[in-house]
Formats: structure tokens, sequence, C-alpha cells
């Protein structure tokens, strides 16, 4: 029986372990997807005790905590952060074949050293050990990215945000590039008109411009674009459901945004209608300053509505969604390929029934020009996990080409999610060396370590380009 957690773990062949030690262990960290909060690298944040870095914000190990019926009071409630520790360390051991059980404990082990298992007999001991590491200067924010060899962070920002914080982490000389990434849903999003346009007036007023017409709109937008890109932005995000309809060529897009500039609320059909109009200008504009574009696809945010009017959003309160994705996808990506003003894409899918079409829909709109140009990014929140990475590389492998994948990203609120990148790190190892083992690959380690260290490092550089 081989011990939990060692040297070895989830490399089951020499080969693997060869890949992972030889070659993708030594290799620096790009996290061109996160949801740090800038503010707390901008002050170096000195975290109070383990529950502050590890259990606030936290919504996968709040769902799991609900779960086994662990009263709100000791999640996100009024308890006292030892109280909230005590149960979490309840809650752990039953969290078995969770990727939260994986997770945590790499996170004792790799941040402080802690090779015991979390449970109530050990909650005190671990608890009190954390917090020592804690108090030490070498343990605040910018610190722990830089115990991780973290080389670009790239956070999730509002179009309205003033980057405050990334202004001050450049003037800082950090050593590690923070970068803001440009989240523009509320843009888009159309369903409280009152809400929309309370947020439509704030981005009149960080521009500096009238907004009362669609152009007007991606007048403002090109402006904040502009000042996200010479602050560093490389990147956009974007989350929906599902890719929106070109829909009713009748609807005019002027007219609707006029509409609910008016205090209209749209038809399906009109916002439809008019979110595909922006998402395609924002494409080209993306396409301009050469950045990338990233679209999360298929989650059902939000269905249980008592827990989002009690809790809001990102709570724990979401579910993969049954969308269907593939035509708009299509007419999406071909809108922007026609004028060839397709800018390079990232696709993370969360569906894994739509695992395949994705894969095969990147390699539509790769066109020789980038390597890589359109990417089946990688498994997402739910498929964040050993089977879900498993499935996502054993179908780009299939369908596309492993080898140009940019790889792993944290897309994590917490300073101590950095192990994710050691997880799959470890998974990809096994996979090839696998193969290897089994013949249905050659044993040139020397080129199977190339093509990991690509995945793990360079085909990021490479790609986002960051400067």
């Amino acid at each position: 029986m081989k011990s939990f957690l060692s040297e070895d773990f989830l490399l089951h062949s020499d080969t693997a372990k060869r890949l992972f030690f030889d070659h993708a262990e030594k290799m620096p960290i790009i996290d061109y997807h996160s949801h740090l909060p800038p503010s707390e690298i901008a002050e170096d944040k000195q975290f109070q005790n383990i529950t502050d870095i590890w259990l606030k914000g936290d919504h996968y190990k709040w769902r799991a905590m609900r779960t086994l019926g662990i009263d709100e009071r000791f999640i996100t409630g009024e308890s006292s952060d030892r109280e909230k520790f005590d149960k979490w360390s309840y809650a752990i051991p039953y969290t078995v074949r969770n990727p939260l059980y994986h997770w945590s404990h790499m996170e004792l082990k790799n941040y402080f050293g802690i090779i015991k298992l979390l449970r109530p007999e050990t909650s005190d001991e671990i608890y009190s050990e954390c917090n020592e590491y804690l108090k030490q200067p070498d343990f605040t924010a910018k610190q722990l990215l830089q115990r991780m060899d973290v080389r670009v962070v790239c956070t999730t920002d509002d179009p309205v945000d003033s980057l405050s914080d990334h202004e001050r982490i450049k003037n800082q000389e950090f050593g590690i590039k923070v970068l803001p990434t440009f989240r523009p849903d509320s843009v888009y999003s159309f369903d409280h008109p009152e809400s929309y346009n309370s947020y439509i007036d704030k981005l009149e007023e960080v521009t500096d411009n009238k907004i009362n017409s669609l152009d007007s709109l991606l007048n403002a937008l090109e402006k904040r674009i502009d000042f996200f890109h010479h602050l560093g932005c490389r990147l956009s995000d974007h989350g929906l459901k599902r890719m929106t309809s070109i829909g009713n060529g009748n609807i005019n897009p002027e007219t609707t945004f006029k509409l609910i500039r008016n205090g209209r609320t749209l038809t399906n059909e009109e916002a439809e209608r008019l979110q595909f109009e922006l998402l395609i200008q924002l494409g080209k504009l993306y396409d301009r300053y050469g950045w990338v574009q990233q679209f999360h696809l298929g989650a059902m945010r939000n269905p249980n509505s008592r827990m989002f009017h009690q809790f809001g959003e990102a709570a724990g309160f979401d579910s993969i969604g049954d969308y269907s994705q593939g035509v708009n996808l299509a007419n999406f990506l071909n809108e922007l390929d026609k004028t060839n003003q397709l800018p390079k894409t990232i696709l993370y899918n969360l569906n894994p029934s739509d695992n395949a079409l994705v894969a095969t829909m990147a390699g539509n709109f790769n066109d020789g020009s980038v390597k890589g140009k359109v990417q089946f990014g990688t498994a997402w929140w739910f498929l964040d996990q050993k089977d879900g990475m498993e499935d996502q590389m054993n179908i780009l492998s299939n369908m596309g080409l492993l080898s140009c994948f940019v790889g792993m990203l944290t897309d994590s609120r917490s300073f101590l999610s950095y192990p994710r990148h050691e997880y799959f790190r470890r998974i990809l190892c096994n996979l090839i060396g696998n193969d290897i083992e089994n013949g249905e690959l050659p044993g040139d380690i020397d080129w199977f370590g190339k093509i990991v260290k690509d995945i793990c490092y360079h085909n990021a550089r490479e790609y986002f380009d960051f400067e």
C-alpha cells in the first residue's frame, strides 16, 4: 500500500516520475486566470489566521460543509474563525474522493510542511502551527506567490474598476507581474433595466462619456480597454451560460440599446441580439489590441433563489448547465473570422458532454497564423479534478494537439491554491508516462519532457506575450 501524498502522489510509473521530477516540477507558474483580490497583493496582506486565508470566500469548501449539515453560522456566519476551522476539520475527512481532500492536504504540506491529516483530533495542533507561520514576514500575500514561483498573476476586473491597486503594485517594483483582466459581463446583462442603467451610468462617469447610443457605449468600452491595456492587461474574460445567438436579423441593436436605456425590459430575442452585437464588437477591439478573449461556458448560476437572495453570487449554489452550445458558438467565431478579426480565444466548457464539441470547434478556427490560436481551455470548476482534467486532456489529444495547450490556471480567490498547478502537472505527467510505459508512445524522455515543460509554462508565455 502506498502512503498518502508521498512524493510519488498520482505518479503511477517510473516514466511519469521522471517527467514530473526532471521537467514539470521545476517550471514557474503563469496564472493567467484568477480571482485573487489585487488589493491584498498591493497591501501585501498579512493574514490573521488560517481561517482568514483558507476558508473565507472559498465556496467549494462552503458547499461541502453545507452538504454535511453544518450550520451556516460556522460557514459564512457569526461564529469565530477558530470555530469555523474546527468545523472544517470535522468536515474534511468526509470529503474523501472529492478534490477538496487532495487540495487541502497538498496546501497544508506545500505551504506549512504539515503532513498530518486534518481531522478533529489534529485541529488544535494544525490551527496553531499554521497561525505561527502566518505571523512570519515571509507568509504575506506577496511572499506566498513567490514561494510557489509564480511569475504572472492575472486578476479579474470590471471595466469600471479604477485599477488603483494594480497601479500601486506596478509602482512597488514587485517581482511578479500582477495584471488586470477585462471582465465586461455587466455590459450585456440586461435582465434588470434599473440595475443595468445604474451600471452604465457608472461607466459614463469613469469614461466622462455620455452613453445614449450603441456607438457611445462602444466608445466608452474602448476607452476602458485602452486604459486596461496600458496597465498590462492582455486578456478579457466572459462568463456565459451559452454563447448568445445572432437571433432575428430584423431586430436593430441600436434601437434595442436605446430601449433599455429608457428603462424598458427587453424581450429574450432583443437581449440575445444586442448581446451578440456587443460581443462581436468587443472581439474586434480585442483583436486590434492583440488580446486573448476567454469564454467560460455552461454554468447554471444561482438556481436556488432562496439561497441567492440570502447570500448573493459565488456562494456555492451553482451547477453544470445543459445548454445547447454548438451552433451559436460556431456563428459567433465565424462572424469574427469572416473579416479576419478573430482574436486568440480560449473556450472553457463546464458540461463534460460538450467537451468533444468544444475541442473540435476550436480546431475549426485555427488558421495557421498563431500556434493554438483557438484553445480548448483547461478543465474548469466542477471539472477541475483528476477525472475532469484527464478527460479534457484526452479529448484535446484525440481531437486537437495537446502539445499546443496553454495549461493550468487557479481560477481561485485563495493565495493557498497554487498546489493545483502541481496537481495538474502530476496528472499530465502520469498520462504521458503511462502511454510511454504501455508502448503507445516512444521512450524519448527528452522530447516528452519538452512537451511537458511547454504545457506547464512555455506555451502560456508565448501565447499571452506578457511583456
